[in-house]
């Protein structure tokens, strides 16, 4: 068993997975403090914060991404163009908003791998992603989320976990509170599994996609990595102290 294992973790690399970025994102909350650009463009240290991701899966060793852009993507892809750094970049533009799940829906016929590796434009993690992935295809996973914990899960939405690293249920935002594992919205899924999703219409893997799947395959990675997300201006100031600290 741990020889076929290890067979798995050799036979796949991040490079041979497509990677998605949720990039299309209105940032309505975020309009007090940027009202001239998309939110993945939000600056933090002089920098647009996608670039933070694409940094990250440059040095894991990524090689093609798929940028779902829609509001202002024009903009996205006239900073980024084809190419950054070791990766090549595709574009999926939708023409009016479809969520996250309606995006993912829209970009299908330009993924090319099995599995793919999905990733909010607006939040970030301090992880591995290799030893995300080779966690994820070390047994037969239909799909998974990768979590954090968090003090406070109000905000953000409780999700429970069963030692198996199944996961249990999901937690509305605003109900309960306290500490918990919260979805930092990176995902690993069978790209077949995408073809559930309607077509040319909203609908949202966090309230929609994954909740079909609980019972279903759908597993969690426990993450102790540092979070950030810039959904409002008070975690979007954040974010500068967040990138100029020391890495753990």
């Amino acid at each position: 068993m741990e020889k076929l294992k290890a067979q798995r973790r050799k036979r796949v690399k991040l490079s041979d997975i497509t990677v998605v970025i949720l990039a299309g994102g209105l940032g309505t909350r975020l309009h007090s403090v940027l009202s001239d650009r998309p939110k993945v463009l939000a600056e933090v240290l002089g920098r647009p914060f996608l670039t933070y991701l694409l940094d990250q899966l440059s040095s894991a060793g990524a090689r093609e991404v798929i940028l779902c852009t829609g509001y202002m993507g024009d903009r996205v892809q006239e900073v980024y163009g084809d190419v950054y750094k070791s990766l090549y970049l595709l574009y999926s533009r939708e023409d009016e908003p479809l969520d996250t799940g309606g995006a993912l829906r829209l970009a299908l016929p330009l993924l090319k791998s099995d599995s793919v590796l999905v990733m909010n434009g607006d939040s970030y993690i301090r992880t591995d992603l290799s030893c995300y992935m080779d966690w994820f295809f070390q047994v037969d996973r239909r799909a998974a989320i990768l979590l954090t914990r968090v003090s406070d899960t109000r905000r953000y939405g409780m999700v429970k976990v069963e030692k198996d690293e199944t996961i249990l249920a999901f937690e509305e935002k605003g109900v309960g509170g306290g500490p918990g594992w919260i979805n930092a919205g990176v995902y690993f899924v069978k790209t077949s599994l995408l073809k559930s999703i309607p077509v040319g219409k909203a609908f949202s893997l966090e309230r929609e996609f994954f909740p079909s799947l609980v019972g279903k395959g759908l597993f969690g990675y426990q993450c102790k990595g540092r979070f950030i997300d810039i959904g409002t201006p008070e975690s979007y100031i954040r974010a500068e102290k967040f990138f100029s600290e020391k890495k753990d």
